[in-house]
């Protein structure tokens, strides 16, 4: 029997819990016990699932599960539970290199705006503001996108379009951002020292597990004191972000662009996390070392975070909707990324960096962490967050100044 168009109906909590969490784990199984799988990622594997079952109508594109638990309380905890082990202090050389390589990115974000803008701003109503929309959003992602469609006061249908369109870009952009470290062009033109280390680790000790992703995550001591100890950081900092975020927006007045800017920056809970704990974590470092497993948890959270990112992307609605919308924001991608590649291999930049920036571009730092951990590069975990964040700060600012360019 079919509920609003689905086989699971959108408040029956339990049966979609069930299929997300059964998919989470047969993806992390799948991909640390078969090669094909490590290459694509666990992370990919789920994000896959949630197309295949909102494309085949088992469950639908929204539910309270995804949007309340999986996106208002397990995202959250996940981003401390992956900071916990970053020190500032060691990490912030390997940030300013980021930084580079994402500003680059955010150029070919704008030159991508413009070159969409100039291939369809005749078939599209309302291009210009799209296109400033999604300067800012794959700039800094969808702190960006949401002031931005206030400001330029786009018509809610459009927005809805815009939006239904990026969830399935993004889709496909993750994807493929996932495989290229397997490809061989890339392999070959690019420097992987992250990926050499994993294969290296594999090679000298770690031979007798059946991939990369199991050799990673293999068995590693944790208590019970453990996963209390995490959870219990993880709940105090969200907690604490998310009452200051609302109190810093609630008093931050909004009378110009300037206080605009900084309401919408400190009002998201998302950046008070970060700060938060890139502190713990910098300055409490050796007793944060005694407590293990929060990169395990961590993990696992954001791969619930995969499959949720896959669930709105609904095909037939790109088709019926927004199928020029969603060439609009390809191209944009497509130029990002290009732009990034060759501003990386000009800039003799790594290919994870290079990955792991035009994510942070795309899609905030939320997702670029999210990349980061789950093909095991822990050293860039913090540059993905820091430069994410500060995609927050220029992404809002360069989408109206695309916007007013295009007008």
């Amino acid at each position: 029997m079919f509920h609003g168009g689905t086989l699971i109906s959108a408040d029956n909590t339990w049966v979609l819990m069930a299929i997300t969490l059964g998919w989470v784990a047969l993806s992390i199984y799948l991909e640390q016990n078969y090669t094909w799988a490590s290459k694509l990622s666990g992370a990919i594997i789920a994000l896959l699932g949630a197309l295949l079952f909102t494309n085949l109508h088992i469950i639908p594109t929204s539910a309270p599960f995804f949007d309340t638990v999986i996106w208002g309380y397990a995202v959250p905890m996940a981003i401390p539970l992956l900071l916990l082990q970053c020190n500032m202090k060691k990490i912030w050389k390997d940030s300013g290199r980021m930084l580079i390589i994402f500003c680059i990115g955010a150029v070919g974000t704008v030159l991508g705006a413009f070159v969409a803008f100039g291939l369809l701003h005749k078939a599209i109503p309302y291009c210009a503001s799209i296109s400033g929309m999604m300067t800012g959003s794959y700039i800094g992602g969808g702190v960006n996108f949401a002031a931005l469609a206030n400001s330029f006061g786009t018509p809610k249908g459009m927005i809805a379009a815009t939006t239904v369109a990026d969830n399935m870009n993004m889709a496909i952009y993750f994807f493929v951002l996932m495989a290229m470290p397997a490809m061989a062009f890339f392999r070959k033109h690019f420097k992987h020292p992250y990926v050499d280390a994993i294969e290296a680790r594999e090679a000298e000790g770690m031979e007798k597990a059946k991939t990369q992703a199991a050799a990673f995550w293999g068995g590693k001591e944790i208590s019970l004191k453990d996963i209390a100890m995490n959870f219990a950081i993880s709940g105090i900092i969200v907690m604490i972000a998310s009452t200051l975020s609302t109190w810093l927006a609630s008093v931050i007045p909004t009378t110009n662009f300037g206080w605009t800017l900084l309401n919408v920056l400190l009002g998201n809970q998302y950046l008070i996390i970060t700060i938060l704990s890139m502190i713990l974590a910098t300055y409490f470092a050796k007793p944060l070392e005694s407590v293990h497993g929060s990169q395990e948890i961590g993990t696992y959270l954001i791969y619930l975070f995969f499959f949720a990112i896959g669930v709105p992307a609904s095909i037939m609605q790109i088709i019926t909707k927004a199928p020029l919308v969603f060439v609009l924001t390809l191209i944009m991608v497509v130029v990002n990324m290009a732009v990034c590649l060759i501003g990386g291999k000009l800039g003799k930049f790594n290919l994870e960096e290079i990955i792991i920036a035009s994510n942070a571009n795309i899609g905030g730092p939320t997702t670029a962490a999210a990349m980061a951990i789950s093909k095991g590069w822990t050293e860039l975990v913090a540059p993905a967050m820091l430069v994410g964040v500060f995609g927050y700060v220029i992404g809002t600012p360069l989408g109206i100044f695309v916007n007013q360019l295009l007008v």
